[in-house]
């Protein structure tokens, strides 16, 4: 099957509802990437004296912008989502957004959440937030994923911005402390992924998708999967070791890290795609975990 990328048909007697506008923003991953970043913006030096209003400004800054990226990205992928069983139900694959509606919704929505974002608290904030989109929907959506297996592992920098984002709302600077949160999700997002991709395999054969698990196979990609979890633990740490966090959260991040490490081996040792199904709904609890750790460690 070749896959084209031609305009889906849009039913003339269908008509979008706002939830079909509001599921282009992929809602779930909206709600990570705005509590990782709303633990960037709690843990930043000068939080407190951050004005409420303005902190809510910040996170529907990083919601909406992060909403904009994936309307994009949905837009461009409009293709491969109507063959793919996890997908095909997307509002434009099933022709009750009209594509254009979709590229016009994330573009304006983006360069708002930009501006709102300068304008109410500071330019670098909106320049990381502006940098995230571009890499998601430029270097990741349309360069990488369809081009190398290591799509998930470069294009997966987009996502974890978001403590960066956050942290530069208050300071209006960058230091080490919020780039470790940003190696956190950047070495959390292959295994995260790859778990997905073990038992939605097909559904990238199908979509001509190089995710490592088509090109490489299910054995090497649990390896790397492995590998990732491993690089993951120590960097997890550092915020401890460094003395940012406490000994709450290195207790945590010991014990949530240490688990993640076990479901990767348990996939790794058997066929059953049961247990990437677990090790997947385990990555997305172990990330939300891990942060609240931070937050609750820096009361």
């Amino acid at each position: 099957m070749t896959i084209t990328h031609a305009s889906t048909a849009h039913s003339a007697d269908t008509e979008a509802t706002v939830s079909d506008f509001f599921s282009l923003l992929k809602p779930r991953v909206m709600s990570l990437v705005v509590f990782t970043g709303f633990a960037g913006m709690w843990v930043a030096p000068g939080a407190s004296d951050l004005h409420p209003f303005l902190s809510c400004v910040a996170m529907l800054c990083l919601a909406v912008g992060a909403g904009a990226a994936g309307a994009i990205n949905m837009w461009y992928d409009r293709d491969i989502d109507a063959v793919m069983n996890r997908t095909k139900s997307r509002a434009i694959p099933m022709g009750r957004v009209i594509p254009a509606e979709g590229l016009a919704l994330g573009v304006i929505l983006s360069l708002i959440s930009v501006m709102i974002m300068g304008m109410a608290l500071n330019w670098l904030a909106a320049g990381l937030l502006a940098l995230a989109n571009l890499f998601y929907v430029f270097v990741y959506t349309i360069w990488l994923k369809r081009s190398t297996p290591q799509n998930i592992v470069i294009g997966g920098a987009a996502g974890a911005f978001p403590p960066l984002i956050g942290w530069a709302a208050v300071t209006g600077d960058i230091s080490l402390y919020p780039i470790i949160l940003f190696a956190v999700i950047f070495f959390w997002t292959p295994p995260h992924f790859w778990a997905l991709s073990l038992f939605a395999n097909e559904d990238y054969k199908r979509a001509k998708i190089p995710m490592l698990t088509v090109t490489a196979g299910a054995r090497s990609t649990k390896i790397q999967m492995l590998f990732y979890t491993l690089i993951l633990l120590p960097v997890t740490l550092a915020p401890w070791a460094l003395g940012f966090a406490g000994l709450v959260y290195g207790a945590s991040a010991a014990l949530l890290s240490g688990f993640f490490v076990f479901t990767s081996i348990r996939v790794l040792l058997s066929d059953n795609l049961k247990n990437a199904r677990l090790m997947f709904g385990y990555s997305v609890f172990y990330l939300f975990a891990l942060f609240l750790a931070l937050m609750i460690d820096k009361m």
